[in-house]
């Protein structure tokens, strides 16, 4: 005789309850998140991004700071304080900086580490949208808590090899954290990445708020955007490595 197992009714309902957040794919996950900061067609709308606002460092140090990104994959960032400019950009094919506080006003190529921080930073509609088209993985690994917050975890990881955990707010839908381990210089450092102060710009909610630093350390960095300008016109010119202008000497033996 077969038997069959029988399982009390509050266990069945406890089970059903539960199924929705088991049930939750990547995919699904994602799907959320797009639709909530606006959905595709006004992300895909916006072609160009310039956020400007202060960043402020360990010890209380602030400066301005702008970065402007263009689509497909291009991107300019520049600090300022102390009447310099430093800037670090990508123009879709190469990676440079200028750092004037280091004595150098002349811009040179990004090392093979910078170019994959800055290559993260050209990702317009970051590493989630359109992921598989980038050769990112992403996979759904678990519910989690995060100050009380209950988050969906996905793991992300880059078609570069990086690995990102994004903690999605099961409510709205958007990222509120982000764990990242990458190899530097051959030693595994972890970092992450707050996000808060969602506002809307040309339709699309972005984050006014991003603090950043090694994980566990009380010592981060925050950027705190005053203002984001969604399609305003930025030429390619922008982003691409300025040539360096001769010296006086130089410019007498060539005369």
């Amino acid at each position: 005789m077969r038997k069959f197992l029988l399982i009390p009714f509050g266990s069945v309902l406890l089970i059903l309850l539960t199924l929705p957040a088991a049930a939750q794919t990547a995919d699904e996950i994602i799907a959320k998140y797009v639709k909530t900061i606006g959905g595709m067609q006004k992300i895909e709308a916006i072609k160009t991004l310039r956020r400007t606002g202060k960043f402020t460092g360990g010890g209380g140090f602030e400066a301005a700071f702008v970065q402007e990104n263009k689509r497909p994959g291009q991107v300019r960032q520049q600090i300022t304080f102390q009447g310099m400019t430093g800037s670090v950009a990508y123009d879709g094919k190469a990676g440079w900086k200028i750092e004037p506080w280091g004595g150098k006003k002349d811009a040179e190529a990004l090392g093979e580490e910078e170019l994959k921080q800055t290559l993260e930073d050209a990702d317009f509609d970051g590493p989630l949208i359109n992921y598989q088209q980038k050769g990112n993985k992403v996979e759904f690994v678990g519910m989690d808590d995060i100050e009380g917050t209950d988050v969906y975890k996905l793991k992300v990881t880059l078609k570069n090899g990086d690995i990102s955990n994004y903690f999605m707010d099961a409510d709205s839908g958007v990222p509120i954290k982000i764990e990242t381990k990458r190899m530097v210089r051959g030693a595994e450092q972890e970092s992450e990445t707050v996000l808060g102060d969602y506002k809307q710009v040309a339709g699309v909610y972005f984050p006014y708020s991003i603090e950043s630093g090694q994980k566990g350390s009380a010592n981060k960095s925050q950027i705190t955007y005053e203002k984001i300008e969604a399609n305003t016109a930025l030429d390619d010119g922008l982003f691409k490595q300025p040539v360096a202008k001769p010296s006086k000497s130089e410019g007498g033996k060539n005369q």
